[in-house]
């Protein structure tokens, strides 16, 4: 009988993920015994800062994959949007499981629509994805900065009687909060994160039994999908604290990717879209972070 490590943050949301990961390897896998391991991220130990403070990429996997170099897990589970675009030596992205939902989620104990929020009015956000898209299109708003986990932050919405929160639908759908969903944002203006809604399973590069093992989870047009988002990301050289997002959906052998760049202040944003051969993802997320760093150096400074 073979025995895994699973590293995973200590959240709920994560330690959901890292069971379904595990039931479902048990499932494919009879034979297996299986761990968790908690590893305290340097985003979960300074809740009190904000992401841009404590640096932005990798303070939710860093420590994760270093408990995979040190060999003290064998699998690392992420949120695919935690997960900086470059790759770490030592370390291979195996799977890719099928994706959840990609949505953003408006929250309010007082309106029932977004679009009903008066001038003025206090919305809860972490990222600054959102940020910029809520500014852009509603610059009037009052815009709260917020961290901490699903339920603390739908406490502190309700404690502080703000008007609204914008959270992932995967998060309140895994953890069963969607009965508190009021309207699942448009996507085409609230443009989700790149890789919204996935899961990362990471193991050790020389590890190819592991990588076996998980190879049995992924989902390939999940992969494809999350490659041209993740391009596109890596193409701008940014990370979870930049304002862009990206989705990609493949239709059966085609992937098509709409993406967003949006100033801090939301003064403006940038779109691209295009379709290519699922083959050629990863080609197509680079053209549009291209022609988005094109259409950026063309702008008058200040």
């Amino acid at each position: 009988m073979r025995s895994l490590r699973i590293a995973t943050r200590g959240s709920a949301l994560a330690m959901w993920q890292a069971r379904w990961v595990a039931a479902q390897l048990s499932h494919n896998h009879p034979d297996l015994t299986i761990e968790l391991i908690e590893i305290k991220t340097t985003g979960d130990q300074q809740t009190q800062s904000s992401l841009s403070q404590i640096g932005g990429q990798g303070v939710f996997t860093k420590e994760i994959q270093v408990a995979l170099l040190n060999d003290r897990a064998d699998i690392a589970v992420h949120s695919l949007k935690d997960l900086p675009t470059v790759p770490i030596a030592g370390l291979q992205l195996a799977a890719i499981p099928e994706r959840g939902p990609v949505g953003e989620a408006f929250i309010s104990y007082q309106h029932d629509r977004f679009d009903q929020l008066p001038k003025g009015a206090t919305v809860a956000t972490g990222s600054p994805r959102r940020r910029a898209l809520l500014l852009h299109r509603r610059p009037d708003l009052n815009l709260i900065d917020i961290r901490g986990n699903i339920d603390s932050r739908l406490q502190k919405l309700a404690q502080h009687r703000w008007d609204g929160m914008i959270l992932a639908e995967a998060g309140l759908a895994r953890l069963g909060w969607s009965s508190s969903i009021k309207e699942i944002l448009d996507p085409a203006w609230m443009v989700p994160a790149v890789g919204q809604g996935a899961l990362a399973l990471e193991c050790r590069s020389d590890d190819q039994a592991t990588a076996d093992l998980l190879q049995s989870l992924h989902h390939k047009p999940t992969g494809i999908a999350v490659s041209a988002e993740r391009a596109f990301l890596a193409g701008l050289a940014g990370g979870c604290m930049l304002p862009t997002g990206a989705l990609a959906t493949v239709t059966g052998q085609q992937v098509t990717l709409h993406a967003v760049f949006v100033d801090a202040q939301g003064r403006f944003r940038l779109e691209e879209q295009e379709t290519a051969l699922g083959l050629d993802a990863e080609r197509l997320g680079q053209r549009l972070a291209q022609r988005i760093q094109a259409r950026l150096a063309d702008m008058p400074s200040g």
